[in-house]
């Protein structure tokens, strides 16, 4: 049977990279398009669903309320401009124009990462302006505190595997820091599987992928103290409209949440494992190769089927393998953050029925 994207000439894609903006992120439950679809059809004052969708989601974040936006690349924005503009009008009309104003967002130098556009550029669309402190392996306490002063209006701390993960000031650091001298602590934690742990660790603002880990429909949420996120929500009178999210989506998150919350761990556990098995015993015929299980670099608990390319056994580099693997149809998308280095990564968390047989066919065509 064809996809719909095959109906209107494009080809199916295998995503055994992960949860990826570039190849649609998640596939979304059932459940969570009928929700959509009847969500879609009917009519309901947005600013009323916006709040309700908050209320309901914040239960599951331990959170006093949640700001719904279309993505969580829209959150980083709105949050800056909450923490820049407050929830004054004027002001709130203006942005991204704070000249003049309280508008500095502090970071750590190895924080300054770009998942696919610099998370710097959402700070300036919100009306930051950011602050780069220490070095991108090397930064102190002394470094944070340094590059506070009057200009300063929040900190910021990015939670992802792009970041530098050694020789870095922790979570718990970075909101004493703020919290010390009286200012709000954004957290970007898009990809995160923990919806409870940064709030409860006292950050203001905490920031998440609605499509990521929660596999539901493009959109995102900002989960916090209620002071900051009756403030973000003022945004959609500013640079917020630019991230509005629609009812089907409203409902989509809400509902998508409230399964991820009653999810069996072990259980989703177990089915990537055994992809993860599966993969790594239908290709392990072969020298050209060397299969392994990698754990998530970033410390989450995610384990991949690991390929490394055996030099002066198999006939092409890593790199020649992903783009015969990328080029073909089906076009399978797999995890190359260590390509240079000569390893592969597959991903079994977004891999759907039949996926793993037909990459342990392709990447046998391929090696021989």
């Amino acid at each position: 049977m064809s996809t719909i994207y095959e109906e209107i000439g494009l080809r199916r894609v295998i995503n055994s990279s992960g949860h990826m903006t570039a190849l649609g992120v998640s596939a979304i439950s059932e459940e969570v398009g009928r929700t959509m679809a009847e969500a879609g059809q009917q009519f309901v004052v947005i600013d009323e669903l916006i709040d309700r969708v908050g209320e309901l989601i914040s239960p599951h974040t331990g959170a006093e309320d949640t700001c719904v936006t279309n993505s969580a690349s829209g959150g980083i924005m709105i949050a800056c401009a909450a923490c820049i503009a407050g929830d004054d009008l004027g002001l709130i009309e203006r942005m991204p124009d704070s000249s003049g104003l309280r508008n500095e967002i502090v970071l750590q130098k190895g924080h300054a990462v770009n998942y696919g556009v610099p998370v710097e550029q959402m700070m300036r669309l919100g009306g930051g302006v950011p602050v780069e402190a220490g070095s991108v392996n090397h930064t102190f306490a002394g470094h944070i505190l340094s590059a506070i002063n009057e200009k300063t209006a929040a900190l910021f701390y990015c939670k992802s595997h792009h970041v530098q993960q050694e020789n870095t000031i922790s979570l718990e650091e970075m909101i004493e820091i703020a919290h010390s001298k009286g200012l709000p602590i954004i957290v970007d934690a898009a990809a995160e599987e923990d919806l409870r742990k940064y709030v409860a660790m006292g950050a203001d603002m905490v920031i998440y992928s609605g499509a990521k880990a929660v596999e539901g429909p493009t959109s995102g949420f900002i989960t916090g103290k209620k002071e900051y996120i009756e403030k973000c929500k003022k945004q959609y009178q500013g640079v917020g409209r630019a991230a509005k999210i629609g009812k089907d989506c409203m409902m989509g998150i809400l509902r998508a949440v409230q399964l991820y919350d009653q999810r069996d761990e072990k259980k989703e556990g177990r089915r990537q494992m055994k992809i993860v098995n599966k993969i790594i015993d239908g290709l392990s015929d072969t020298d050209a190769i060397k299969l392994s299980i990698m754990a998530d670099d970033a410390g989450r608990k995610i384990y991949r089927a690991k390929v490394d390319v055996v030099p002066g056994k198999c006939r092409y580099t890593a790199k020649e393998i992903v783009s015969m693997l990328e080029s073909g149809n089906p076009s399978i998308r797999t995890r190359n953050h260590f390509v240079d280095n000569g390893t592969i990564l597959i991903d079994p968390r977004t891999m759907l029925d039949g996926d793993a047989e037909l990459v342990i066919k392709r990447f046998k065509e391929i090696i021989g």
